[in-house]
């Protein structure tokens, strides 16, 4: 079993281009099954897997209590690592072939409205060193309506703050570029004067860093730490709780249509392989035209 897994995630890495953080969601979800279907036999291969034992799988995750969408990414790491298996050869028939994930409640995505994001770009104080990072970090994940993980991965040679562009790589580690207005170019701009100061030499050692975002210590930003700085101010400015680095990209492609782009565009800025994927983002625009119909037209109630 260890094996197979071992081949698959791999595979994953180096055919499929994946990143780190997907060969370890992968890994995790699929040490998981194993650790199952060896509760149903000690010494079970992949070859000796049957639909039976997958479907007691999937129930049993409804019983722990998880949730949908985890019991989804979990069923469907079971179906691409059977279905690799197959195509090698390696088992006769594919027993996930009929597995199917529980189905998805459709939840909007939540979004901050252009006046919540005004106040909350102008709570970090850029006069200190750290200040000028948040404020660029804000203004950045807004304008450019980058993922958190495309944030922390730029590096200086990445940025053109003259042309306000960046190249950003994505998910699978494909590469777009990203735009900048005048006030994320700023507030960039401003950090980059800033940042020297991080690295400033200790000991007679000076630091090398290539991040565009670094940590007090002068290090790469990790998505963890720019989900905790957000969190405090969105905590100060009162802002709603279940805002997240990704609710930034979330506005992002909101204000978009909103205004009246093209879904092309924007699923090309968003970096959405799929249209469908950029789609639910239409949704919550109709709701909001909707809502606004509703409560202005004398005769729509």
């Amino acid at each position: 079993m260890e094996e197979a897994l071992a081949e698959f995630l791999r595979s994953l890495a180096l055919e499929k281009n994946a990143s780190d953080l997907t060969v370890k969601s992968y890994r995790e979800d699929l040490t998981q099954a194993v650790a199952f279907l060896r509760t149903q036999s000690k010494g079970i291969q992949p070859a000796d897997v049957t639909s039976r034992n997958l479907r007691a799988f999937s129930v049993w995750l409804h019983e722990q209590g998880y949730a949908k969408s985890t019991i989804a990414r979990r069923i469907a790491a079971v179906r691409s690592w059977f279905r690799f298996l197959t195509r090698q050869g390696a088992i006769a028939a594919n027993p996930a072939e009929g597995l199917r994930g529980p189905r998805q409640d459709k939840k909007l995505p939540h979004f901050l409205t252009a006046e919540n994001l005004d106040q909350l770009v102008t709570i970090p104080q850029d006069v200190t060193r750290l200040g000028a990072r948040d404020k660029a970090i804000l203004e950045v994940l807004y304008s450019g309506g980058l993922r958190v993980s495309e944030l922390t991965g730029l590096n200086l040679a990445d940025i053109d703050l003259a042309a306000g562009i960046a190249t950003v790589r994505g998910k699978g580690k494909k590469e777009r570029l990203a735009f900048f207005g005048d006030k994320a170019s700023q507030a960039l701009g401003h950090w980059l004067e800033q940042r020297g100061r991080v690295l400033e030499p200790k000991n007679g050692k000076t630091k090398k860093q290539d991040a565009v975002f670094l940590n007090k210590n002068g290090t790469r930003l990790t998505s963890r730490s720019v989900g905790r700085m957000l969190a405090k101010y969105v905590a100060q400015g009162g802002l709603d709780s279940r805002s997240s680095p990704h609710t930034l990209r979330h506005s992002f492609a909101t204000h978009l249509l909103d205004a009246g782009a093209d879904i092309r565009s924007v699923q090309e800025l968003l970096g959405h392989s799929s249209l469908a994927t950029t789609q639910i983002y239409t949704h919550v625009t109709m709701t909001r035209l909707r809502d606004s119909y509703h409560k202005a037209h004398p005769r729509a109630n």
